[in-house]
This record gives structure tokens, C-alpha cells and sequence, in this order.
């Protein structure tokens, strides 16, 4: 059964893992068209240190902007075993009618950043460190800024930015938006689509699985949210204001990346990292992770366990040793 809470009008999935000996809590903010699912395999190797609330955001995942969440679920748990059994129905009424009930929203980071402050005040959790993918850094970086009081620290995986290149910008918005719109629901009836979402933006492909939850997770996902993410993430404005919030957060803030990521690439990375104190005091706050593409958590899940539980050590975080 999947947990919910409402937030702002929308019912947002969540899980969180019991509490442990440490205090903080660690958030994990899932990127563009993927959902809370990702951080899994993150998740076994660092809740028996820290207790983990993943969520996902809204339009996203289980988080889908409809009337009440007892349709939320099971709108969605229809469209999973659909795309399970190879069966997927077309369901077009079913969502343009969920399409008219959704709220008109903004979905910006720092609109996203908002339904995170009150999904910790819902769940009443504080003193909590951000772990952001993607998209997801973006949010992390909004919602430090916006709740200092709560916000210990952030961990931006595969997230960077800061230069607005604006053909690249163009371009991208617009594959983007076909993506979004050029999705029917037969695309899971096509034989081994999963694997090429299994080869899509990583250093070497994913297992099958994966591929397969990317699919769900791209073609559930709801079309005004997908969108407007894109497009309000994306603008030169949005853009040039990322490096200006990194600058003035007085938490730890580190950045990891894959060294073959090509959807973010390094050099972004970096630049948004320079930004933030800690590139001027001790240098380190950006990590390259080898043979890895744009879905660290998954493709070098053991490297990124440890920079998490390294960083977390050393701001002098409390928790179990690694080896207990």
C-alpha cells in the first residue's frame, strides 16, 4: 500500500524507513520524469544509518494531481499492472478526465521547493539533509534556501548548471516537449523498448528492470506537470538564478557527478559548485564518479553510498559506523 500525504491539494506518495540512532533525517528528491523508485537501491545501504523519506513529486510517480488520493492510487496501480502484464490499455479518457481535475500550478524549482517544506511539516520532520537528482538538485538547492532553519545540508547528484547556452537551451526544451507529448500508451506493447530506456543516458546499460520502470514512470507521468517542469526549470531567468541561490546558502552543499554524463555534463557541474563557499575553503565539494553516466544512484550505487556517508561524517553528523 502505498503512503500518502496531501500537500497544497495534491496527494504526494511517500516512503520513510524507521528512525535510527542518528537525528537527521536524509530527503531524496527524485529528477524529471522519474519518481521516488530510483533511490531504492541507495536507500538499503544507507537507512540503517540514517532514517530516508523518498516522495514523489507532484505530477510524478504515485503523486498524480487528482481529486483524492484514493484515485490517485489506483489510477496508478491500474496503469502499473497494465504496463506489467504488456496490456496497457489506451486510457485517454481516463486521463484528460484527471488531466481537468488537476489544480492549475506552477512547477518551478522553487514551486517545488514549497510542496517539500510542507511535506516535512505534514510528516513533521526537521533537521534533515537533501539529496537531489537531476531536476531534483535544483529543488534541493530551492529549499535550503527557503528553509535554513530546517535544511542541514544538500547532496546535488547529476545536477549542475548556471550557463545559458540558448540554442542548446531551445533545442533541449523542444525534445523535451515531444517526449512529453509524443507518449501514447501502446509504447508499452513495443517489443524491447524497455532495454533501449535501459541503454538511455548511462555509462553502461541498467538492467532490464530499470528500463522497464523508466517506461511506466515516463508514460504515467502527468502531461502539465511534465511539461511545465521542463519549461519552467529551463528558462534563462531560472537559469541565472540557480549560481545566485548556491551562493548565498550558508549549509554544506556538494555536488556529484558522472564523469560520462552527457545530459549534464561535468563542466556544469563544477561551475554551479564554484559557487558555493565550500569550492573556495577546501576545494572538494564536487566529485567526478568514473564510468558513470546520469543516474549515478544506480549505475555506481556503492560509490555514491560512500561519498554520501563520507560527507555526512564529515560535518560531524552522528550514526552507526559503516561496517555496523
Amino acid at each position: 500500500m502505498v503512503s500518502t500525504v496531501e500537500v497544497l491539494g495534491v496527494p504526494h506518495a511517500f516512503d520513510l524507513t524507521a528512525p535510527t540512532k542518528s537525528p537527521q533525517v536524509l530527503v531524496f528528491i527524485h529528477g524529471w520524469l522519474l519518481s521516488r523508485a530510483y533511490w531504492q537501491p541507495l536507500i538499503q545501504k544507507l537507512s540503517p544509518h540514517y532514517q530516508c523519506l523518498t516522495y514523489d513529486l507532484r505530477g510524478f510517480g504515485d503523486s498524480q494531481p487528482i481529486l483524492d488520493a484514493a484515485s490517485a492510487e489506483a489510477r496508478m496501480l491500474a496503469a502499473r499492472l497494465e504496463c506489467a502484464s504488456g496490456a496497457c490499455a489506451d486510457s485517454e479518457a481516463s486521463m484528460v478526465a484527471a488531466d481537468a481535475a488537476a489544480p492549475i500550478t506552477r512547477y518551478a524549482p522553487a514551486d517545488y521547493a514549497r510542496d517539500l517544506d510542507a511535506l516535512l511539516t505534514a510528516l513533521d520532520l526537521s533537521n534533515v539533509w537533501l539529496v537531489g537528482h537531476s531536476l531534483g538538485g535544483s529543488i534541493a538547492l530551492w529549499a535550503a534556501d527557503q528553509m535554513g532553519d530546517r535544511v542541514q545540508g544538500v547532496i546535488c547528484i547529476n545536477s549542475g548548471g548556471g550557463i545559458y547556452l540558448k540554442e542548446e537551451f531551445e533545442r533541449f526544451r523542444a525534445a523535451g516537449e515531444q517526449l512529453v507529448r509524443l507518449r501514447p500508451r501502446w509504447l508499452c506493447h513495443l517489443p524491447l523498448l524497455d532495454v533501449m530506456m535501459a541503454w538511455m543516458n548511462v555509462a553502461r546499460p541498467l538492467p532490464r528492470a530499470w528500463g522497464r520502470r523508466r517506461l511506466i514512470d515516463w508514460t504515467t507521468a502527468n502531461p502539465q506537470a511534465a511539461i511545465g517542469a521542463l519549461l519552467d526549470s529551463t528558462t534563462e531567468a531560472e537559469v541565472h538564478r540557480l549560481p545566485q541561490v548556491v551562493s548565498r546558502l550558508r549549509q554544506p552543499v556538494y555536488f556529484l557527478t558522472g564523469q560520462q554524463d552527457a545530459v549534464m555534463e561535468p563542466q556544469y557541474v563544477q561551475h554551479l559548485a564554484s559557487f558555493h563557499p565550500l569550492f573556495q575553503d577546501i576545494g572538494n565539494n564536487f566529485v567526478q564518479i568514473p564510468d558513470c553516466g546520469h543516474l549515478a544512484m544506480l549505475e555506481q550505487t556503492d560509490s555514491v553510498t560512500e561519498q554520501v556517508l563520507q560527507i555526512l561524517h564529515r560535518h560531524s553528523i552522528p550514526s552507526i559506523s559503516t561496517s555496523g
